[in-house]
């Protein structure tokens, strides 16, 4: 369900860029600059075009939504180390176990100096 409802999405998402790139480009989309709506009219006609482009814009928004709503519920209850197999400290009882300090360390070789010699 999830992946058919992303791939409606990526197809209005082309769509929305196609209309969008398709009307004029007067500066009257937001009702400002000049056109030949009127004297002093802020408000133009709507085309064809201004009405496909809103319902593929409320499209985008609810397949947005509805794709944000699944993936709250997958995942849900789950978290990234109960995929990995390790568990959480509250599962355990108490802090998880650590590894000696003497394994964190780097070997150490008794025959080499700790700084090189110096040439005074």
């Amino acid at each position: 369900m999830e992946n058919i409802i992303l791939v409606v999405h990526l197809i209005l998402a082309i769509c929305l860029i196609g209309v969008v790139l398709l009307q004029r480009s007067e500066g009257g989309g937001l009702g400002l600059g000049g056109g030949g709506g009127g004297v002093m009219s802020g408000r133009q006609a709507a085309t064809a075009l201004g009405k496909l482009t809103w319902a593929f814009a409320i499209a985008f928004l609810a397949t947005s939504i509805t794709l944000t709503i699944i993936a709250a519920q997958n995942s849900a209850g789950s978290s990234v180390l109960d995929r990995i197999g390790g568990g959480t400290a509250s599962e355990a009882g108490d802090s998880p176990a650590l590894p000696p300090a003497s394994d964190l360390l780097p070997p150490i070789t008794g025959d080499a100096p700790l700084l090189p010699p110096r040439a005074d």
